[in-house]
């Protein structure tokens, strides 16, 4: 992404800052587990700094990395959706500042404003979208013959 907070820059106004009202920073030094697979998703985050992988558990394997994640990106999306558990695993690979989110309180914000729910929706959903196509090519690249990871959005 290039500019910080992308995510944050597509919602309304009135969403951002009602977003903003439930975060903190934090920190995470390289080499820092965030969370795996399967566990609950109780936080999420935009990173401020720093980069993160996003990897999956591939059995007799090591972990697969799907896709980094830096500056101005959400880190996150699993909290929005029932049961709440990550989809993937997170790892820093280099020192991450961010601003961590509360999912029950931000869940709580979207149902009590349909507004703010609508623009944070939408806005995560751009998020889904984009780490589908990439978690898709990167498995291709990964276990596919060569050349058929080429992303769809690329292909259009």
């Amino acid at each position: 992404m290039s500019t910080m907070h992308s995510i944050l820059e597509q919602m309304t106004p009135e969403a951002r800052e009602a977003l903003l009202a439930h975060s903190r920073q934090v920190t995470f030094p390289a080499g820092t587990r965030i969370f795996m697979e399967r566990q609950r998703a109780e936080k999420f985050w935009i990173i401020e700094c720093g980069t993160v992988d996003l990897d999956t558990h591939v059995p007799g394997h090591k972990n697969a990395v799907i896709d980094t994640l830096g500056y101005g990106e959400l880190l996150g999306w699993s909290w929005m959706f029932h049961p709440y558990t990550w989809h993937l695993g997170a790892t820093a690979t280099h020192d991450v500042i961010a601003l961590e989110f509360d999912a029950a309180a931000v869940r709580n914000l979207c149902d009590e404003n349909s507004a703010v729910g609508r623009s944070v929706s939408r806005a995560v959903a751009a998020v889904i979208a984009d780490r589908l196509d990439a978690t898709r090519t990167r498995l291709l690249d990964l276990f596919a013959p060569h050349g058929s990871g080429t992303p769809l959005a690329h292909a259009r």
